[in-house]
């Protein structure tokens, strides 16, 4: 039993697919680290969850 050799189509779409997961993975790293530095960071996060917040509203005597 022999193996036909791999066809010049199959290696060009490997290595694109190479990149493409090379390009994902970065975006992943991008995304995980800029999470990081913002819970780390300790900014008061807020989500929106239909309540009126009152620091997110205006004070009286601003224009």
């Amino acid at each position: 039993m022999t193996f036909r050799p791999e066809h010049e189509l199959h290696k060009r779409r490997f290595s694109r697919n190479v990149g493409l997961g090379v390009t994902l993975a970065a975006f992943v790293a991008l995304v995980f680290a800029l999470t990081v530095v913002k819970v780390q960071r300790g900014d008061p996060m807020q989500g929106y969850d239909h309540v009126v917040q009152p620091e997110s509203t205006p004070k009286e005597g601003t224009p």
